[in-house]
């Protein structure tokens, strides 16, 4: 049976995996989920830490728990788009350590996007997942 995703990081393009990511992820025909953008908002209503690294790992624990929800794993993420406040590479230097520890080695492609405002002030980051679901 083939793989359901394949990574790719063709030598034409740069060495995503050097950053713990893909280029390119092609997917078999299958049961797809789309995650919501997860923030760093709690279930118990505690405040929103301020601290980035802090947001991160909120967030990435939200990503689990959803895909936790879904029967999948890191594994089956074909693409994370990660939404934040002054993106550059000193906040991207804070933020991969958290989201190269909840893909545990996957390497799915991920989009970075810098902008203005998320839903409320408090938020520096929102992360949304394309999952393709197992078999």
């Amino acid at each position: 049976m083939p793989q359901s995703l394949v990574r790719m990081n063709p030598p034409s393009l740069p060495d995503a995996a050097k950053m713990g990511y893909s280029q390119i992820t092609t997917v078999e025909p299958g049961r797809m989920a789309y995650i919501s953008g997860q923030v760093a908002w709690r279930p118990d209503g505690q405040p929103v830490p301020d601290d980035l690294v802090e947001q991160t790992r909120i967030v990435t624990a939200h990503a689990r728990a959803a895909l936790n929800a879904l029967g999948a794993t890191p594994q089956d993420i074909v693409i994370a788009r990660v939404f934040m406040l002054d993106l550059n590479p000193e906040t991207l230097g804070q933020v991969f350590p958290p989201l190269r520890e909840m893909f545990n080695g996957a390497e799915p492609c991920i989009t970075g996007v810098g902008v203005a405002s998320l839903a409320a002030p408090e938020l520096k980051i929102e992360m949304e997942l394309t999952v393709r679901l197992p078999d």
